[in-house]
């Protein structure tokens, strides 16, 4: 069985998609199964049919020059590169069953060309094509939580990347969106006045997160239900565990919408 046999998953949900993204492909040009016979390196050449289609949005098109590369050039040394650009393909489309595409695709290339000089890139794609399925942070988190842990496969195995400033820029969007999952639990508990709940989970956001970008309404919750605790053993110090998450809203996010809510309440606090 060749490694491209391999790359066949009998999964009937991939099956379906996969037919679905052939007949759209056919449809859309089977022009470009012809490749000009006097053509030295056809691999090449397909593959650099493919790259123009990819820059210019036609993801069916390239995808079809790439898929050449691959079922018919079994040795050629671009092959990863084709495969590499198949998965672009997917995750450039963006619809929900692309994404799922990609990931398979991107994971492929890893599984076969793990010492590829590209393989850091596909790694970046792959968590990608994850962090693209996020869903709203009330929601469910599967997806967050799968871009985040192919965010640290990839520091793990790629800390010299080029691509790292951007990969953190990326994980830290990932980050937030679980964070603040966890911080609108904590509003809930609040506003359902069970504030023991919303404390203990405003802290674990800060514990977990400490970075996290939306951490003023995180000290001015936390703080406020520190305040508010009742029957619980932070109600006797309630108030001097609250000031130094006020102070610190101010300290670190002077104009935080929270801001100004938390310049009266300290002028209370400090009144009392």
């Amino acid at each position: 069985m060749t490694d491209w046999q391999l790359f066949r998953a009998p999964a009937l949900w991939r099956a379906a998609a996969v037919l679905a993204v052939a007949l759209t492909a056919a449809a859309c040009g089977g022009k470009n199964n012809v490749v000009p016979t006097d053509i030295s390196q056809p691999d090449r050449y397909l593959l650099e049919r493919g790259d123009e289609a990819l820059k210019r949005k036609r993801w069916a098109d390239a995808r079809e020059y790439y898929r050449q590369v691959v079922d018919n050039y079994p040795q050629s040394p671009i092959r990863p590169d084709a495969k590499l650009g198949i998965g672009e393909t997917y995750l450039g489309e963006g619809s929900s069953e692309s994404l799922v595409m990609g990931a398979n695709e991107f994971r492929e290339f890893l599984t076969f060309y793990p010492t590829n000089a590209k393989a850091d890139v596909a790694q970046f794609r792959l968590a990608l094509c994850h962090q693209r399925q996020m869903r709203a942070a009330e929601r469910d988190q599967t997806e967050t939580k799968e871009s985040l842990r192919e965010y640290q496969v990839f520091f793990d195995r790629y800390p010299n990347s080029p691509l790292m400033p951007e990969v953190r820029e990326k994980w830290r969007e990932a980050r937030d969106r679980l964070s603040m999952a966890s911080y609108r639990v904590g509003v809930h508990y609040f506003r359902s006045r069970w504030y023991p709940g919303a404390v203990d989970r405003f802290r674990e956001v800060l514990k977990e997160d400490p970075e996290f970008t939306g951490r003023d309404g995180v000290y001015f919750h936390l703080a406020e239900s520190l305040l508010r605790a009742d029957g619980t053993a932070d109600k006797k110090n309630g108030k001097a565990q609250a000031i130094p998450y006020y102070e610190r809203l101010l300290s670190e996010f002077a104009q935080s919408e929270y801001a100004e809510d938390t310049r009266k309440r300290l002028q209370a606090l400090n009144a009392q």
